[in-house]
């Protein structure tokens, strides 16, 4: 390992990353911490575009696997007391992914890319040498292609049925339902597209989350939703389909109107089509 593994970044970079870092051991008793995505390989993007009239930003995250000595049921805990703490004190965005040492040798031996891809470009930034990764086992294009495939072959058409049941719902006036089962086909084309890009995704239903783990797969996607970021219509939008999940089945107030479920319906709908579009194109690379 090099004397500074971050010299790549500037300055104020690096100091973020040493500071996340920190917190990250406070928080998790790792056993290692790699940086990863495009922080380790010096592409990240910090922009602002304008696309149909419309300004459109993006950062790009700081990306963390941490490695933990053994499997706990408080990983997504972790996770939120980690990103929680890094937003209160740190200006950039923190993404954490917390799994265990037999976790990712399982999926090593398995042939998982994301993973591959993860220790072949990622920065260790810490280890204390108790535990090793298992030499990966490396799939063929042909078996990539045939993995991506099989995913997009389960997920997607999982998602459009979710979809066609919102549909249903929002003709019936089944507004609420309607809501919840938008909320499920969101989330399934979040899973269809990680799956088929990396062959991972996490176990979450929040869409936040899963926005924010997708949002280096595909810009257009990232931007379906909360943008422009400081668009307080926008954020209402997402909020709501957020509380599909929980809110819309079991909240007695809850309530959500016939225009807003069909906003919404409609950016499902353009989500399904660029989903569709993006993960044909990737699985026509391999």
């Amino acid at each position: 390992m090099p004397t500074n593994p971050l010299s790549h970044l500037p300055k104020s970079k690096q100091d973020e990353i040493n500071a996340i870092l920190e917190i990250i051991k406070e928080e998790a008793d790792p056993t290692k911490v790699i940086l990863f995505g495009s922080h380790a390989t010096g592409k990240w993007v910090d922009s602002t575009l304008q696309h149909d009239g419309i300004t459109l930003t993006y950062e790009s995250d700081y990306d963390f696997l941490v490695v933990t000595k053994k499997k706990t049921e408080k990983e997504q805990a972790i996770i939120s007391h980690i990103e929680n703490k890094c937003n209160e004190e740190l200006k950039g965005i923190t993404s954490i992914l917390v799994h265990s040492i037999d976790y990712i040798n399982t999926g090593l031996s398995y042939g998982q890319y994301f993973f591959i891809r993860i220790l072949s470009e990622g920065i260790t930034l810490f280890d204390d040498e108790k535990f090793d990764f298992l030499k990966p086992h490396k799939l063929s294009k042909e078996e990539l292609k045939t993995r991506s495939q099989n995913y997009f072959d389960i997920w997607f058409p999982m998602g459009n049925e979710f979809l066609i049941d919102a549909e249903n719902a929002f003709d019936r006036g089944s507004y609420r339902k309607s809501l919840f089962e938008q909320h499920q086909a969101v989330e399934n084309f979040y899973a269809t597209v990680m799956l088929v890009f990396s062959g991972y995704k996490p176990t979450v239903h929040n869409l936040n989350k899963l926005r924010k783990y997708a949002k280096h797969l595909d810009y257009g996607l990232y931007n379906l939703f909360l943008s422009p970021p400081d668009d307080e219509e926008e954020y209402r939008l997402f909020e709501l389909l957020r509380k599909g999940y929980v809110e819309a089945r079991y909240s007695r107030d809850f309530d959500i109107s016939e225009d807003d479920c069909f906003k919404l319906l409609e950016k499902v709908r353009k989500m399904k089509m660029l989903v569709f579009e993006i993960c044909q194109e990737k699985i026509s690379t391999y």
